[in-house]
């Protein structure tokens, strides 16, 4: 599937007298190469958002049930650190094993090691001492990370096998939509797994494995060993370290931005919300609002192109427009930092209204602009993945944003617990701390080599290099949703 068969071009298609028969012969057998050409795209994409509803229900699950338990934010954080630690040694081996054995495998193994790591979770017992409940749980997050980059590489890989080199719009467009509705399902999950939780903590693990179970077949029966295979001679550990400069730098770019982002929302925040002496949310409210967190960015990744770019004429982005976004993300943990230091927060509970505003404005102004940045990212790393190594590439960028989860994850419960006399000074640290990270994912952006068409603002504004309108491609111009629609269609269908 590294080519998608053109509309309407079938050289073994029965004839007929009728020219008009003979179109429209054209055409359905068009339609049926561009439905089998799709068909991994459309397997791998069931499957994976059905496993992503359980990946973010079971973050919730194990948050809020070690909360109730008594666990300090940082022992929570320790829970999570073999959970992003193994996505991130995981990323490399998918690659590898995506490459020699198929996505199909790894598609395979990762929903069933998901089932491993929340059967795991049956075993969780309140007479467990802190210690012993720590290292158990975080065993079964570790098998739940590894399931999780086993199953996303699917969902990353299979964007570029569908589609042309050419089709760099449609491409962009695909990426986006995908990863934004992983997202917003994940947001679902979130809100799932804190519901649940209400009702019944053995009930919620079972209702995710029902999930899986339900994801499996699509995988076993929807999907060729061939898919994402390549040659052998290609597949070495120097091949996996051995990435491009563009490649590289993406990569430490990515780590830092989600970085900035886990050293706020995965611990702090929900602590926060939860925290008797702060806003002291029951649990369904802490799932909807991270929910609500998810979904929107989940959404705004996925119509980023239609509604940010495109009209700004950024479409498909380059360097300088992911250099742009990254700098406007500044703002929002400058924001949250700023706000948490002010007297307003230091009344416990959520009756002052600016605490609970401010708050708001600053979550979701940050979901907002980090969609973009992620949609920005997610099509660069397929952009500049190579062909024939499109699964060693994004694994490879993956463990990436794997390790900045991991470390800003770790240092949100240690900045969390330990900084200030109070948990509003261990929130403003966990915000200026994002700040740092976001300047040093802009920073590093620069030295990516991707400068072609410049930066534009709009139809008037354009610098570094930006051409004129009149010379850009008319596709890039519309960013017609028809097009990722359409599929790979030539110009008589267009």
């Amino acid at each position: 599937a590294d080519k998608m068969a053109p509309v309407g071009e079938d050289a073994n298609a029965p004839s007929s007298s009728s020219a008009n028969a003979e179109a429209g012969g054209k055409v359905s057998a068009g339609s049926k190469s561009d439905l089998k050409a799709l068909w991994p795209f459309i397997i791998i994409s069931i499957t994976y958002l059905l496993f992503t509803v359980t990946d973010g229900a079971v973050r919730m699950l194990v948050l809020l049930h070690a909360y109730n338990k008594g666990f300090t934010a940082m022992e929570v954080a320790v829970m999570f650190t073999l959970y992003e630690l193994m996505g991130a040694v995981t990323n490399l081996a998918a690659g590898v094993a995506g490459a020699k054995w198929g996505i199909r495998a790894t598609l395979i193994s990762g929903l069933l090691l998901q089932i491993v790591g929340l059967g795991m979770l049956y075993g969780w017992s309140d007479d467990w001492s802190k210690d012993e409940a720590i290292v158990y749980v975080t065993i079964a997050q570790a098998m739940c990370g590894i399931a999780k980059d086993l199953t996303k590489l699917g969902g990353k890989t299979v964007t570029k096998l569908v589609t042309p080199e050419e089709k760099q719009e449609r491409l962009f467009k695909l990426v986006s939509a995908l990863t934004g509705y992983k997202n917003s399902l994940k947001g679902v999950g979130y809100f799932m797994g804190a519901a649940l939780l209400d009702w019944s903590y053995f009930a919620a693990i079972s209702v995710n494995i029902g999930f899986i179970i339900v994801a499996l077949p699509f995988a076993i029966f929807g999907l060729t060993t061939q898919l994402g295979r390549v040659a052998s001679k290609n597949i070495t550990l120097e091949t996996v370290f051995k990435q491009s400069g563009n490649i590289n730098y993406l990569s430490l770019a990515r780590l830092f931005l989600f970085g900035s982002r886990d050293l706020w929302f995965e611990v702090p925040l929900p602590f926060y919300l939860r925290s008797a002496e702060e806003l002291g949310w029951p649990r369904a409210a802490v799932g909807a609002l991270l929910a609500g967190y998810i979904i929107m960015y989940g959404q705004c990744q996925s119509y980023s192109p239609q509604l940010v770019l495109v009209p700004l004429k950024q479409s498909p982005p380059n360097k300088w427009v992911c250099i742009l976004w990254n700098a406007v993300l500044a703002i929002s943990p400058i924001f949250m930092g700023a706000m948490a230091l002010t007297s307003m927060y230091d009344e416990p509970g959520d009756s002052n209204t600016g605490k609970v505003v401010t708050l708001m404005i600053g979550v979701f102004s940050f979901a907002i602009i980090f969609a973009v940045n992620s949609a920005v990212h997610s099509y660069l790393v397929v952009k500049y993945a190579e062909g024939n190594k499109v699964a060693i590439n994004v694994g490879f960028y993956y463990m990436a944003n794997a390790f900045g989860r991991l470390t800003g994850t770790i240092i949100s419960g240690a900045l969390y617990s330990y900084v200030g006399s109070n948990v509003n000074d261990g929130l403003a640290a966990c915000f200026l701390a994002s700040l740092v990270f976001v300047v040093i994912s802009t920073v590093v952006t620069f030295w990516i080599n991707d400068d072609e068409g410049g930066l534009r603002c709009g139809g008037n504004l354009g610098c570094l290099g930006a051409p004129p309108l009149k010379d850009r491609d008319g596709n890039s111009e519309t960013g017609r949703v028809g097009d990722v629609e359409a599929g790979p269609s030539s110009g008589a269908r267009q």
